[in-house]
């Protein structure tokens, strides 16, 4: 189960999630900041009440980034210690603006 709140500041979105980002959840995300990257110049994810995330969900998250690359700014926020370990081990601390 994932519960997305999605908040529009101007050219900026901030997507709050709640929950798993996994298999199952993946394509709801995926579909939330597909239709929202025309508009938004700065996508925010804040994951203060994310539990979990699997490959699904990073895959997700590597899709957004490239899409924002070339014209605005994906950011992780309120990152907790668990997720932390998979970005640093998965690598995806490297790649993704993180904080």
């Amino acid at each position: 189960m994932l519960n997305i709140t999605k908040t529009v500041e101007g050219e900026k979105t901030v997507f709050s999630v709640e929950g798993r980002l996994d298999t199952n959840t993946a394509p709801e995300m995926e579909k939330a900041i597909r239709e929202t990257i025309p508009e938004a110049r700065e996508i925010v994810i804040d994951f203060e009440k994310l539990d979990y995330i699997s490959s699904a969900g990073l895959r997700v998250l590597l899709s957004a980034h490239k899409a924002m690359s070339s014209g605005g700014t994906l950011r992780i926020s309120n990152v907790n210690q668990p997720i932390t370990e998979i970005f640093e081990v998965t690598g995806f601390s490297e790649i993704l603006n993180i904080g």
